[in-house]
């Protein structure tokens, strides 16, 4: 469950494509009006800013794009996936079968992540995140979600940080 774009600098995205699955599977039925359509906008638009060249010249946008499944632990478990480039692998104790040392293929650095979209799985995601100083804003301004930053439907605590930012 997950796109793969290359690229110069990779940005991450989470968008529940899939709706929950049934017990023992973690993904059900496709979601077409809020998962599909999240992941082909994010899509189009790293398209539209790879074909202008006034944007980012010589520099091309590139995407690892993961499905939640509408879960937020399952949100949690793909997350990993875009930090596995922050963590060292140690093969000094493993040897294949033919008695080689492993072959460690490097798994894109991720810049930031855009979604997803549920509170509770992005509250999540960005403490993971976190952890490995990934950079994110939140229009909350609150250090213990830095690194996020939601672009779904606003919610209060968000309507109320607006209002008061133009005061």
């Amino acid at each position: 469950h997950s796109i793969r774009l290359d690229g110069d600098i990779i940005l991450g995205g989470l968008f529940p494509v899939h709706s929950r699955g049934d017990r023992g599977t973690p993904c059900g039925e496709l979601k077409k009006e809020k998962g599909i359509h999240r992941l082909e906008a994010m899509m189009f638009a790293i398209d539209l800013i790879n074909k202008d060249p006034e944007l980012l010249p010589n520099i091309t946008l590139g995407a690892r794009i993961l499905d939640t499944c509408s879960r937020d632990t399952y949100a949690l478990e793909q997350s990993l996936t875009f930090v596995q480039a922050l963590i060292e692998r140690d093969g000094s104790d493993v040897r294949c079968a033919n008695g080689d040392p492993p072959i460690f293929t490097k798994p894109d650095k991720i810049v930031g992540v855009i979604g997803a979209a549920a509170s509770s799985v992005s509250i999540m995601v960005a403490n993971i995140l976190r952890l490995f100083k990934q950079s994110e804003d939140s229009l909350e301004g609150e250090d213990r979600f830095t690194g996020l930053m939601s672009v779904g439907v606003l919610t209060k605590v968000q309507i109320q940080t607006l209002v008061k930012a133009t005061e």
